[in-house]
């Protein structure tokens, strides 16, 4: 056996999953399921998927980002090759933003809704929920200032939990303002925070200056506590960022979106403004959140455009939603099925499978045959648990008759069938 092991914080999606760090991955079934659910939902929507490169410039991140996050300063995979900086992406609202621009896509015309399914890198300490290699998906709405894409985008996310039997969860919502309002916001936050500034944990201290408005994402219960009576984000944004948060919030209202308004919720990237948003699970204690997005008109010009491009959005994780799945006893993906298993007793018969395996296929059956020349016995567990519903028995007998044993598992019968009625007695 080999001595090579994935790299911490990764891991592999096997069939029927495995533990990696103590933590249990979902069998690639389940994540079949998942995408499944996201893509018809995502269809439901107008949505047209996009699939950006693992690599992109480091700048892009940098600039997209903000260069004084967490995720620029400390967690990104960067490395040089020639006179080149790449990263591997650790998030997607950029990428898709750059391939926006690169490719024209505004002269498309109307509003482009694309949706993404990959994974992003981020290089912090591997925990529970939380990896090295994580998986995201997401939409982005680009092209509308409309507050019905920001409240589309949340809707939309929304209903693919639910398509999923996922329920139990609470979408909390805030406005940041627009460019002007934050600068204000940040500086009032400074003042209120610093006279106890020796009493922050070293990460917030070293935010006091240069992002102070990711203190308030704090989950340390004393730093929460010297936190009460900290100003409020609304009481210093834009009238007209005001109004869209209202249109926002009644237009969730108006199809039954419970959401709760939370003054302190922030985004820890750059590029927002406006409408911020957070969908949390109640069942998964500290690693609670599902997805997070909101607006971000500022990210195009900061890309190069000439003129900001409305755009609003959310990502969400897809381990995240399948340990949420779990804690609620919703996951399990339906285990594959074949069709048939052949089962081959002598030289003749193990001849015989490859070609007819071939022609059962080419009719849509789902059918496997053993590759190892074991005994019936051993084939006939090998069928049982590839999950077969049928089993296919052939021998000399069997061969110089034309005909099959075929056993039905599902009613516990066998009959003979001829060789030229096998097809239709397996697509019963």
């Amino acid at each position: 056996m080999s001595s090579f092991k994935s790299i911490s914080g990764t891991f592999d999606i096997l069939p029927d999953g495995e533990t990696s760090g103590g933590d249990t991955i979902a069998p690639s079934r389940d994540w079949q399921r998942v995408e499944q659910a996201i893509r018809k939902v995502m269809q439901a929507y107008g949505a047209e998927e996009i699939r950006t490169p693992i690599l992109e410039p480091t700048e892009l991140i940098s600039r997209g980002v903000g260069q004084l996050t967490d995720i620029v300063s400390k967690e990104m995979f960067a490395f040089e090759r020639g006179n080149t900086n790449y990263v591997l992406r650790p998030e997607m609202t950029a990428p898709v933003m750059r391939a926006y621009q690169q490719h024209h896509l505004d002269q498309k015309g109307g509003v482009q809704r694309l949706y993404y399914i990959g994974p992003c890198f981020r290089a912090e300490r591997p925990q529970k929920g939380r990896y090295r290699q994580f998986h995201q998906f997401g939409l982005e709405i680009i092209g509308a200032s409309d507050a019905r894409a920001d409240a589309e985008t949340i809707v939309c996310a929304v209903d693919i939990y639910r398509a999923l039997g996922l329920d139990n969860f609470t979408i909390r919502l805030n406005s940041l303002g627009d460019a002007e309002s934050r600068p204000r916001y940040k500086q009032a936050l400074i003042e209120f925070i610093t006279p106890f500034a020796d009493q922050l944990s070293e990460v917030s201290r070293n935010r006091l200056e240069s992002n102070p408005m990711r203190i308030l994402d704090t989950k340390s219960e004393k730093e929460q506590s010297l936190l009460v009576g900290a100003p409020k984000l609304a009481d210093y944004i834009d009238e007209e960022s005001k109004a869209h948060h209202n249109e926002v919030k009644a237009y969730l209202d108006a199809v039954g979106i419970k959401y709760v308004d939370d003054p302190f919720l922030v985004r820890g990237l750059d590029y927002y403004s406006r409408t911020a948003f957070e969908i949390e699970s109640d069942t998964l204690g500290s690693q609670g959140s599902l997805a997070g997005g909101g607006r971000y008109d500022l990210l195009s010009t900061e890309l190069g455009a000439k003129q900001v491009i409305p755009a609003v959005g959310f990502a969400a994780g897809m381990e995240r939603l399948l340990m949420a799945l779990e804690a609620a006893n919703l996951s399990g993906g339906e285990k594959t099925r074949l069709d048939a298993f052949l089962v081959a007793m002598g030289d003749a018969a193990i001849n015989w499978t490859f070609p007819t395996a071939r022609s059962l296929r080419d009719l849509g059956l789902d059918v496997a045959y053993d590759l190892k020349g074991r005994s019936m016995k051993a084939q006939l567990r090998e069928a049982n648990r590839q999950n077969a519903r049928f089993m296919v028995i052939v021998g000399d007998e069997e061969l110089a008759s034309g005909t099959a044993q075929v056993k039905d598992m599902d009613q516990s019968s066998q009959k003979t069938v001829s060789f030229d009625q096998l097809a239709n007695e397996l697509k019963r």
